[in-house]
């Protein structure tokens, strides 16, 4: 769509010079012979550029520009006259004129004056745009879930998004840790520095050393020129570390040093840098047990603990699948622009039923391939995989037989029998039962059963 441009002079002989000039360039043009006239216009339309003459009778340039600014502040402003003087260019500009053109001009001076300002405004539309676009991947919204558990962790994250304090995320793979580490980021006073994210499990030890903290020309091979660390690129921002827990105990002695003095050394270097940094670390592992295994600094822990948020895997809270599904089938199908498609009753209580141990990253992906092979309307079993299908269903509870245990008295007295038979050692519990050892301390304390139950000591070891 064509740049609508309105001029606005007195002089007919150069509003119709501007018309067909400006046509030509391939702008939409209307004009106006009276400053009064031009603002009527300006009320009912939007424009992308407004030319006016400074010099008019009734209202004079300065007028027109200082109204149009009452009520359309964004409103991008070209004056011209032909009674130039320092005096009215400051004025006009000083009320927010975007330019400011002497006649007689030459044609190639206003064309590119009057690009530069559309261009101007273009890119600020697609800034705009982006932003909102950015506020909208960023919110906590798109961590999506109505369970109690995704209520109150959304709550918790909001509230610790205004402070400055190191966070600590922990969850299973695919549980998105790192949604929640943007989230909480865009909603902080850091919004407006930059997020930086590593994963630290991704990388060996050396190239990782170099990549947190930069290093200095010459202090390896290859190293031909110096780099600043990733540290030093969060500076004023958030750093994301995730999977802190697989780092080298190397590592962790300069992680600790980052957090306790807000300083980094490049690999090489003998200077050290001042860093701005709010660090969020995520991990999938059960720090605790790591440092009494001793592949963990305490000290680092406790640094890097200070806030601790917990992200429930998908298998914990079921009554959030169905909305997660309807999500996804509708962005996949925006995404490959096909009709939004519906899921049968049987094919919802399939995905309902599997535990996802690969949790909602797994279900995205999941219902991907579903809408990218599915032929007709709806989603049915046979679009999903056999894994699904052949899953073992959950217990079922008979509203009429109250002798009948419910899922979670099921799981209670399983958890129950397994402490038991590991006599209190959660780790080997935990492996048994197929989760991680912290959620296993979840369940622990949702079931009262940290103090219920006995090893050989006469009671569980507390958690440290």
């Amino acid at each position: 769509m064509p740049a609508k441009i309105l001029v606005i002079d007195d002089e007919e002989s150069m509003r119709n010079f501007m018309e067909i000039m400006l046509s030509k360039e391939g702008y939409s043009v209307e004009t106006a012979g009276s400053g009064k006239k031009g603002l009527g216009l300006i009320k009912d339309t939007d424009y992308d550029l407004v030319i006016a003459d400074l010099n008019m009778p009734e209202m004079d340039g300065i007028e027109v520009l200082k109204e149009v600014k009452k009520s359309k502040l964004d409103q991008d402003l070209i004056v011209m006259t032909a009674y130039a003087s320092v005096d009215t260019a400051i004025e006009a500009m000083k009320q927010g004129a975007v330019d400011y053109i002497t006649k007689p001009f030459k044609v190639d001076e206003i064309k590119i004056a009057i690009e530069k300002c559309i261009n101007s405004r273009q890119l600020k539309v697609e800034n705009s745009s982006l932003k909102q676009r950015l506020n909208k991947d960023s919110s906590f919204d798109r961590f999506m879930g109505t369970s109690e558990s995704i209520v109150k962790l959304k709550k918790l994250a909001g509230r610790i998004a205004q402070s400055d304090s190191t966070v600590l995320i922990r969850g299973e793979s695919g549980t998105g840790k790192e949604l929640v580490a943007r989230a909480i980021h865009h909603h902080s006073p850091r919004v407006n520095g930059p997020f930086v994210s590593i994963n630290c499990a991704a990388l060996p030890e050396t190239l990782l050393e170099s990549e947190l903290f930069g290093y200095k020309k010459g202090a390896f091979t290859g190293a031909i020129k110096d780099k600043e660390g990733l540290f030093k690129v969060a500076d004023g921002g958030t750093f994301f570390l995730d999977e802190v827990g697989s780092t080298s105990m190397a590592i962790q002695v300069k992680l600790l040093r980052v957090l306790e003095e807000k300083k980094v050394t490049p690999v090489g270097g003998t200077k050290e840098d001042e860093v701005d940094v709010r660090l969020i670390a995520a991990t999938n592992a059960d720090l605790e047990e790591e440092v009494k295994l001793g592949r963990f600094r305490p000290d680092l822990f406790y640094r890097l603990n200070v806030i601790p948020i917990d992200i429930p895997p998908l298998r914990e809270r079921q009554e959030d699948i169905k909305l997660l599904v309807d999500h996804f089938v509708k962005k996949f199908c925006s995404k490959v622009n096909l009709t939004p498609k519906s899921v049968s009753d049987e094919a919802m209580e399939i995905l309902i039923r599997y535990p996802w141990p690969g949790n909602v990253r797994e279900l995205e992906n999941t219902i991907e391939r579903a809408v990218l092979l599915n032929r007709s309307g709806s989603l049915g079993t046979s679009d999903f995989p056999e894994k699904l299908i052949k899953a073992e269903p959950r217990p079922m509870v008979s509203e009429e037989d109250p002798k009948t245990p419910t899922l979670e008295a099921i799981e209670k007295a399983y958890i129950h029998f397994v402490i038991s038979q590991t006599e209190g050692k959660k780790a080997k519990a935990a492996k048994i039962l197929g989760i991680d050892t912290s959620t296993l301390y979840r369940k622990l304390e949702k079931y009262n059963l940290a103090e219920d139950q006995n090893d050989d000591s006469g009671k569980i070891p507390e958690k440290n």
